[in-house]
């Protein structure tokens, strides 16, 4: 996640730079010049990026503007996910409860139960929206995150956002990702 302080109060998160132009659809390529935007849509800061071809301006609603170069892709390291530290980022992603950060705590979720560090100890319902109930394997609290019941295209993203959450924040291993 990429975030900016507005004054000397506030800090708003929004996601890192995305590998299709908005405008046109074709890949954003490593190496070139890439124009960004923010928008505040529906409640949400949203983060655009255009190619050249595909930049025609800034639109009157855009909160930020900013050029940058689109950054080559990470090296993939092959060392094995320290299961210790991404049990202690989930913990800490469960402790903000920020919900532009469900995605992560699911997708993080996940891979911490295929990896048999947490446990899933049920589900629950509430109105429209599913609840994952989980402890960890080791006596560790419990936990509920919410299931937004994913599309494919929603868990590649929250992948994506998770390797840059864990290379930034927590330096972890690898990028993850494992089938879920």
């Amino acid at each position: 996640m990429a975030s900016f302080v507005v004054g000397s109060r506030m800090e708003y998160q929004f996601r890192p730079i995305g590998r299709k132009c908005a405008a046109t659809g074709a890949d954003l390529v490593p190496g070139s010049l890439c124009h960004s935007i923010l928008v505040e849509r529906n409640g949400e800061l949203q983060r655009l990026d255009y190619s050249e071809q595909g930049w025609t301006g800034p639109p009157p609603e855009a909160i930020g503007v900013w050029t940058c170069q689109v950054p080559k892709p990470l090296e993939v390291r092959h060392e094995p996910l320290d299961t210790n530290a991404l049990m202690s980022c989930f913990e800490q992603l469960c402790e903000e409860g920020n919900p532009a950060r469900d995605g992560l705590r699911y997708i993080l979720a996940l891979l911490l139960v295929k990896k048999r560090r947490l446990k899933l100890d049920g589900t629950r319902a509430d109105g429209n929206e599913d609840y994952l109930q989980l402890s960890g394997a080791h006596g560790e609290g419990a936990w509920e995150v919410r299931d937004p019941n994913p599309s494919d295209e929603d868990v590649l993203q929250w992948q994506r956002e998770l390797n840059v959450y864990l290379a930034s924040e927590w330096q972890t291993g690898p990028p993850v990702t494992s089938d879920l």
